[in-house]
């Protein structure tokens, strides 16, 4: 059997880059199903770290990486901003699920839009801009408004700059950092969907619902499962998901993220290989919820039933929202999810609520 077709049987080691909440979960997931996790991030006070055994270290340390790898039997990774080149160093050594091929297209604006593209999956219109005069070009060619954003590093609205005036183009490549980006011409949306698929070792891929996500000051702050949309948009965004995920052969899961136009086009608008907020939900709200999946996929197991058993909107603790644990706990139907977090700094994401309804499928 090739070394990336081994499946991990429960006792093994499962190595996360990342040591975020979203490695936090998938540790505490893993543990149900009897593997161990460890944790590789080189910030001390990762939530992670208090979950499961961990190594603190920089990405570029190649020695540090080898010692890992040699401690693990499979490894994944809970965030993109990961070097591409790390993630190459460890397949040397052990399974890397998904792999750095993956890793590469989605980290990038500029390869995932052009991902998308080549598959004849619509997005908003783009132009890939790496300098100031061609940030003039594509400004001159798409029209304004449009959103500057930087090709790598960009999350929860950092690194986006909107421009509505020629004027303001020196300010707008000023506030990225004069980094290669894309332009991307404003579209005027009616909500914002997401859809998380998982697909296995041997290719079995299933999709979560499609769900509404709903946003404050650029981070995510409502998920609504499912979306009020009609089943033919959901199937669009499932079909979408399941075809990037089998173009990627990804191994583990992807979150893809979509604009539904006025007009009621879906617009692709990023991916993510990995967990992913808008997913959260059905940790209380699915027979198998997105970290279990994750593991699953990852280890190489049977894929889970996504089967949501109830509606749910998942709410995000930002900041000082997370003062509200006490009364959430006294909240019938709320389940409260906190992250380990010592300090509530604004914009971040200290914990969640999913909040529980009974299943009531819309007709649309």
């Amino acid at each position: 059997m090739p070394v990336d077709a081994k499946v991990i049987p429960p006792g093994g080691t499962i190595g996360i880059i990342g040591g975020g909440q979203l490695g936090r979960m998938t540790a505490l997931a893993a543990a149900r199903l009897g593997y161990r996790c460890h944790i590789y991030c080189p910030e001390t006070d990762s939530p992670a770290f208090q979950v499961a055994a961990s190594t603190l270290a920089s990405y570029a340390d190649e020695a540090a990486l080898t010692a890992f790898a040699a401690a693990v039997d499979v490894i994944t990774f809970e965030f993109e901003n990961v070097p591409a080149e790390s993630v190459r160093i460890l397949s040397r050594h052990v399974p890397v699920r998904p792999c750095w091929r993956v890793l590469e297209t989605a980290q990038d604006r500029i390869v995932e839009k052009g991902f998308f593209n080549n598959m004849a999956i619509a997005t908003a219109a783009w132009r890939p801009v790496l300098d100031r005069a061609g940030l003039g070009a594509a400004a001159a060619e798409l029209g304004l408004p449009s959103i500057l954003k930087t090709a790598r590093f960009g999350y929860d609205g950092k690194g986006q700059v909107r421009i509505d005036d020629p004027r303001e183009l020196d300010r707008a490549w000023a506030a990225i950092g004069e980094r290669p980006a894309i332009l991307e011409r404003f579209v005027p949306f009616e909500r914002e969907l997401s859809v998380v698929v998982a697909r296995g070792l041997d290719g079995a891929a299933v999709c979560f619902d499609v769900v509404e996500n709903r946003h404050r000051n650029h981070i995510l702050d409502v998920t609504i499962a499912p979306a009020p949309i009609a089943p033919h948009l959901a199937r669009q965004a499932q079909d979408i998901a399941l075809a990037a995920a089998a173009k990627l052969e990804l191994v583990g899961l992807l979150a893809v993220e979509f604009f539904v136009t006025t007009d009621g086009t879906l617009l692709a608008n990023e991916m993510a290989p990995r967990p992913h907020n808008s997913g959260h939900w059905t940790m209380d709200a699915c027979l198998t919820d997105q970290f279990e999946q994750f593991v699953r996929a990852v280890c190489g197991l049977p894929l889970g039933s996504p089967l949501r058993h109830s509606d749910a909107v998942m709410t995000n603790l930002i900041g000082d929202d997370v003062n509200q644990w006490l009364d959430i706990l006294q909240e019938p139907g709320a389940r409260l999810h906190l992250y380990g977090k010592a300090e509530a700094r604004p914009g971040r994401k200290m914990g969640h609520v999913t909040r529980l309804m009974p299943r009531a499928d819309r007709q649309l």
